[in-house]
């Protein structure tokens, strides 16, 4: 009974699924957003940071109050107002964001609850759960290396060049 109940589901999910996986972006643009505040000066509003990234502002304000109870950026409020960064990118790492955005699931691989009481079940959840946990761990482990500043290291002369060129006046 337990294989067949498996296998119908399996093969009902695996065709419904496969068309809907969807990535989770928000670590990657949350970074970029980031590397954008350490390079200006004023604070920026949710309407702007939305514009840069293609975002809805309420969904921009809802990241950015992760990051700000992080204790990663800053708001104030009224004219004039907008998100600021709370520390230098350098005191930030991957990690912390990562840890401020919820630590989104790595892979949409996850374990069955298909069968329960079935030991075969429970042996390959097992192996699932151990694999998952040593990549999230190495995953981790690597985001706490590296800070936010470090992105741009390899590109600072690039940015220095475009940021001359593009901005004269700022030299």
């Amino acid at each position: 009974m337990c294989f067949l109940l498996l296998h119908k589901r399996i093969s009902a999910r695996a065709v419904s699924r496969e068309k809907h996986l969807r990535t989770d972006n928000r670590l990657s643009r949350v970074l970029h957003l980031l590397l954008h505040l350490g390079q200006i000066k004023d604070p920026v509003t949710s309407d702007q940071l939305g514009q840069m990234l293609a975002m809805n502002s309420s969904l921009v304000r809802r990241t950015m109050a992760g990051l700000r109870n992080a204790k990663l950026v800053n708001s104030t409020k009224g004219h004039g107002g907008g998100w600021f960064l709370a520390k230098p990118l350098h005191e930030i790492s991957l990690a912390q964001v990562y840890e401020a955005l919820g630590s989104p699931n790595l892979f949409a691989v996850g374990q069955s609850a298909d069968a329960p009481s079935c030991l075969l079940e429970k042996a390959a959840n097992k192996a699932i759960g151990q694999a998952l946990q040593a990549a999230q761990n190495t995953f981790d482990a690597e985001l706490s290396k590296v800070t936010v500043a470090d992105l741009v290291a390899p590109h600072a002369k690039e940015i220095k060049d475009f940021q001359t060129n593009f901005w004269p006046s700022s030299n």
